[in-house]
């Protein structure tokens, strides 16, 4: 029988954990899944929750640790028996998050639907967005009541996908073929354009100044329209 391996004697106590990137987290495990794990961060008083995809490391901390100084909240922001990815995402919905992807990249928004392998993201300055679930390194869910950038519930405009959802985050992009599209929430003119084509697990773009640019699928983080 397979042995199965989880955190369970390292809840409540002081980790590192170390992130695809080279970034490092201290904080106190206060949860663990499968497929994820929660650490309070008291210097920030936030509460992280890392698939662990994305985790190369995780070690307990020596106690006397000077940054290990801080009381862990009684309540978790997304309350989840057993938990997991999947069931953190759907427990998120219509909380206020952030989700961290990479090179200092994050998005602020509200998680609205969980599909196989991606989710539905409302940004009030991206607007709605595709996400890879692949590619999210971390999520901390702000405290009720708050809102994106201090705004008032009724600006707050969750607006319906574009399109009707797929299945998976391949098929999804599928439908916005032909479509002027941003890719990764990036400013890069070659992850702006015409997505012309999605197929073997590849992605065809026609940036603004017709130069063609094929992009592997499996590193496309997210995508939304202009």
């Amino acid at each position: 029988m397979e042995m199965l391996i989880d955190f369970v004697n390292l809840i409540e106590k002081n980790v590192e954990v170390e992130i695809s990137g080279g970034i490092f987290h201290k904080g106190t495990l206060i949860d663990s899944g499968l497929d994820i794990v929660v650490i309070y961060v008291g210097k920030t008083n936030s509460f992280l929750y890392i698939p662990f995809v994305h985790i190369q490391r995780l070690r307990e901390l020596p106690k006397w640790d000077e940054d290990m100084t801080y009381d862990t909240p009684s309540e978790k922001p997304i309350e989840a028996e057993a938990i997991s990815y999947r069931k953190i995402l759907m427990n998120a919905k219509g909380l206020f998050v952030k989700v961290y992807m990479s090179d200092n990249q994050s998005f602020h928004g509200y998680v609205s639907s969980i599909m196989n392998d991606y989710f539905v993201f409302y940004s009030p300055v991206h607007k709605t967005m595709f996400i890879s679930m692949n590619h999210v390194k971390w999520m901390i869910p702000y405290p009720p009541d708050t809102t994106p950038y201090a705004l008032e519930n009724e600006k707050l405009q969750l607006t319906p996908p574009p399109t009707s959802l797929a299945r998976s985050f391949e098929e999804q992009l599928k439908r916005l073929e032909n479509q002027l599209v941003i890719l990764d929430g990036r400013d890069n003119p070659e992850k702006i354009g015409l997505l012309q084509k999605v197929c073997n697990n590849k992605v065809i773009l026609v940036t603004a100044e017709g130069e063609i640019v094929y992009r592997n699928l499996e590193h496309v983080k997210s995508i939304q329209l202009p």
